[in-house]
């Protein structure tokens, strides 16, 4: 019988990224979930060119990466960013950035289960999918919550000025001087 591989969700989410108003997942994040060094995701990538199109993988411009390597390194002073260095960038101090990461959208990490063929790719790919649709899930979800704020939002402002409203009344009536209760001497 065969070995389930089970990630957790929320490890899958971690490495889910907006970029370029893409959801997408790097490239050494991917080869890392599916057991995998990036140099050899890369290369079935390469060797499978027309599957995937601009918008299913993507490389980052020389910033991005910066930015991206800084931020998934936690770091944001420059100095401590060269020491700190992933696999992706292994050059010495003052190069720049010898291969640009890949990123890949839903799509792409679909279109990657047909190129990298092995069980442990088929299973971790199909735990993407899943973590890919149930952000889709969450965020069309609040999508919906947000509009329903909206409309009740818009519906109880005109009951609490009413309320409001009343409650001034109810102010000013308190304001009358009021009978004394008891003996006048």
């Amino acid at each position: 019988m065969k070995k389930l591989i089970t990630i957790p969700q929320e490890t899958i989410q971690q490495k889910i990224y907006y970029i370029r108003g893409e959801k997408v997942m790097f490239d050494k994040n991917l080869a890392e979930l599916y057991g995998v060094e990036t140099k050899v995701l890369n290369q079935a990538v390469k060797r499978s060119k027309k599957r995937f199109p601009s918008d299913f993988m993507f490389q980052l411009n020389n910033k991005e990466a910066e930015i991206f390597l800084r931020f998934q390194n936690g770091t944001s002073n420059r100095n401590e960013h060269k020491r700190s260095r992933s696999q992706i960038v292994t050059l010495k101090r003052g190069q720049n950035i010898k291969y640009l990461p890949r990123v890949f959208t839903e799509q792409g990490v679909a279109m990657l289960s047909s190129v990298l063929n092995s069980e442990r790719a088929i299973q971790v790919n199909i735990q993407i999918m899943r973590t890919f649709t149930q952000i889709r899930k969450m965020l069309i979800s609040h999508k919906d919550l947000q509009e329903k704020l909206d409309q009740m939002e818009k519906k109880y402002d005109k009951q609490f000025k009413i309320v409001f409203d009343t409650l001034r009344l109810l102010l000013k009536e308190d304001e009358k001087p009021k009978n004394k209760i008891g003996f006048n001497a």
